[in-house]
């Protein structure tokens, strides 16, 4: 083999460039992960959980629907339903995956692969199958733990995800698609993912991976190189409904709180701090002289909260809750939330410029009432906007607009950071006069706001539909 340079001939030998070529992938070979002894020792830990929630009709919730579809199709006779009609009535299947955590038939899957279950099967490695009984299940976390009656289980080992980086190997062993126990690999691409579960509340700070998720992964377990379970896979982002890169899984330092509270009582106690927040805007972060917008902003403080009781306000910036340092609004909620009831934590904040830590002990979240933790949500009230109150120096009238989420105000022309002085001809002076007035306002009329902006007064108009 010969190449030219400058037109002078250069012999190769053609042998020693092939073993170069070779001994070049072979290297390259050795840093990639081989996953066989992963798969090897963990493969029996990993179980098909199939879930079957029957007919309403057995219940009687439907029998209202049922008549009605009698009535329009045959009158007042009794025949048989049609079969399209039928199917609608039909056993509800759900696949999903999950792994054993104990040799006494203790078992993690997702919420909602196993909620409303009339039926769970539990199918093993050994193709044994079990009925499975529902422990606990926690909808604001999406995970369920389960416990079958077998024998000769080999649980997985629960690892450490708070030590986890981006750029890490994971490996997940599922049922995709109803396909058992399929193998996928990946990486780790971001951790502290904040992203909706749907339950009304954000307790689960997510670890984002590229491996292929598809329905059917839901509930099983997310592997480091040790071969320790970091993560249980929840959800994917895709708009075709298979794979596209994007799967999120949560912490098994998150999981590990919520079944130890699922195995003792069966349900889950969370952390109150009782406060609204927002994300911090690079105006907020320029007024609080800080050098880039990190943190959660508080905009309102619940009356009788546990954050009232150590002397938050709104406009206080948090920075760090027990240590944790809150890079985003989402944060504080997932650490709040991971906080034992009665016990005392320490908040960093910034107020005015200057930092500040205030000591805080933490609440009991009331079932149902996630919205304590989260962002003062805009549907409370039917302009949809999130408020607080003014603080522009000593002037006081007017409350503050901290975000626009609903429709109407949005129709309405509402802006963050507007002062709203006045609706309906009524002030508005604080949160309280908000509140009442808006809880008086007419339906499908419209309606003047007084709004300041940019130091410019001028009316904006209204319509709340019914």
């Amino acid at each position: 083999m010969s190449l030219k340079t400058r037109g002078k001939p250069i012999k190769l030998n053609f042998a020693v460039f092939t073993f170069g070529l070779l001994f070049s992938v072979e290297i390259f070979a050795q840093v990639l992960p081989d996953f066989t002894s992963l798969v090897d020792e963990n493969a029996s830990a990993i179980v098909n959980v199939n879930s079957i929630t029957r007919s309403n009709l057995e219940t009687g919730d439907n029998e209202e629907r049922l008549d009605e579809i009698l009535r329009y199709y045959f009158g007042d006779r009794v025949p048989e339903i049609p079969e399209e009609q039928m199917r609608e009535f039909e056993p509800r299947p759900s696949l999903g995956s999950g792994f054993i955590i104990s040799e006494d038939g203790f078992i993690i899957t997702n919420h909602h692969v196993v909620d409303n279950a009339d039926e769970i099967t539990i199918t093993l490695n050994d193709r044994r199958e079990f009925d499975a009984e529902v422990i606990g299940s926690d909808e604001s976390s999406d995970l369920a733990l389960l416990k079958i009656e077998a024998t000769g289980l080999k649980p997985v080992v629960l690892g450490n995800s708070s030590r986890l980086k981006v750029g890490e190997w994971v490996l997940a062993i599922g049922s995709p698609m109803g396909l058992r126990f399929s193998v996928a690999a990946g990486i780790i691409s971001y951790m502290g993912r904040n992203i909706p579960n749907g339950s009304g509340g954000n307790y689960v700070s997510f670890i984002q991976t590229d491996v292929a998720i598809n329905p059917g992964n839901s509930g099983g377990p997310l592997f480091n190189l040790k071969g320790e379970v970091i993560g249980i896979n929840s959800q994917i982002f895709t708009s075709t409904g298979g794979s596209m890169g994007l799967s999120f899984a949560i912490p098994v330092d998150v999981a590990k709180n919520v079944i130890g509270q699922l195995k003792e009582k069966g349900t889950v106690e969370r952390g109150w701090m009782g406060v609204g927040i927002n994300e911090v805007s690079q105006e907020a972060a320029n007024e609080a002289n800080m050098a880039s917008p990190v943190g959660a902003l508080v905009n309102q403080v619940i009356e009788g909260s546990p954050a009232e009781d150590a002397g938050f306000m709104a406009g206080d910036i948090i920075i760090r809750f027990n240590g944790n340092e809150i890079s985003n609004s989402g944060d504080l909620p997932f650490h709040v939330g991971l906080t034992a009831p009665d016990a005392v934590a320490d908040v960093e904040i910034i107020r005015g410029g200057s930092p500040q830590t205030l000591m805080m002990t933490v609440g009991k979240l009331a079932a149902g009432n996630s919205q304590q933790l989260s962002s003062t949500q805009g549907d409370a009230n039917p302009l949809g906007l999130m408020i607080t109150e003014s603080r522009r120096g000593d002037q006081q009238s007017g409350v503050l607009i901290a975000s626009v989420v609903g429709e109407v105000g949005e129709e309405a022309g509402f802006q963050p950071g507007d002062i709203l002085l006045s609706i309906n001809a009524e002030e508005t002076g604080s949160v309280e006069e908000f509140n009442e007035v808006v809880s008086n306002l007419p339906m499908n009329q419209p309606i003047p706001a007084l709004v300041e902006r940019n130091e410019r007064q001028f009316f904006l108009t209204v319509e709340i539909p019914e």
